[in-house]
């Protein structure tokens, strides 16, 4: 089984980019699953409903997510009724929206999708993700051939904790958030494969997919300043595909960039 997992989606310039490089990957790739990361798709924060169907029809099969999902109002309208786009599993009950998704791929396997969010200099209200992860492992194991985590946080420490912790559990755990690719893809010693970060989808030459000029007058200055999705210059498009084996194991990660000139 293949997967291929696509890094934070930030606005319109990266989705110009997966237009033009989703199908040779495909065609190169032939993956069973391909995911992708949401949260910034619209406009740099939130997703709306066009933009969903949007990446629907690029063929994108399942929609993770984070903080900034609720940035768009319009998703309260959609997202319960969207069982492909999932918000992280352990906000409180109550929360609109689903935290995990099984699916069937080609064979007639199954694969669980499980969206967690980190707690660390994000929201400290959050439920324990360890825990959570716990005990959706629980409900899906028997069904599931491959589980998959979207582990969304801040810190390096916190994810690379978690996919110790998942390690043998998970087929694969993958950071998103912080929109920078790490080089520290591995298979760890149970048979997870893991990734700090995948990295984001959008413009090369840009604090994080945003027009620098505002984030660097934060810096300098310490006052709010209104982001802006960089929409000039090169676009970069930042994945991972991983291999799974027959007993549920990884058995290759690897990195995946493009640049759009």
């Amino acid at each position: 089984m293949r997967l291929l997992i696509i890094g934070d989606i930030i606005g319109k310039p990266a989705r110009k980019c997966l237009r033009e490089v989703l199908p040779d990957l495909r065609d190169q790739l032939s993956p069973d699953l391909i995911i992708a990361n949401v949260e910034n798709a619209s406009g740099g924060f939130g997703l709306t409903k066009k933009v969903y169907k949007e990446l629907k029809d690029l063929g994108i099969d399942l929609f993770t997510s984070g903080n900034h999902i609720w940035d768009k109002k319009e998703v309260l309208e959609f997202i319960d009724t969207a069982p492909d786009l999932l918000r992280p599993a352990n906000y409180p009950a109550g929360v609109p929206g689903r935290g995990f998704a099984t699916v069937e791929v080609n064979g007639g396997k199954k694969v669980t999708v499980i969206n967690l969010m980190g707690r660390i200099f994000l929201d400290p209200n959050l439920d324990n993700p360890f825990r959570k992860f716990d005990e959706i492992y629980e409900e899906v194991r028997e069904i599931s051939h491959a589980v998959v985590v979207d582990f969304h946080a801040e810190t390096t420490s916190e994810k690379w904790a978690f996919g110790l912790y998942a390690d043998g559990r998970a087929s694969v755990v993958y950071g998103t958030h912080t929109h920078i690719p790490t080089a520290d893809e591995t298979i760890l010693p149970e048979g997870t494969a893991y990734v700090t970060d995948v990295g984001m989808t959008g413009a090369l030459f840009s604090v994080i997919g945003m027009r620098a000029r505002e984030p660097i007058e934060r810096f300098l200055y310490g006052m709010p300043r209104r982001f802006q999705v960089e929409d000039k210059g090169d676009i970069i498009f930042n994945s991972i595909v991983v291999d799974i084996g027959d007993e549920g194991r990884a058995v290759e990660i690897k990195r995946i960039k493009r640049i759009l000139k």
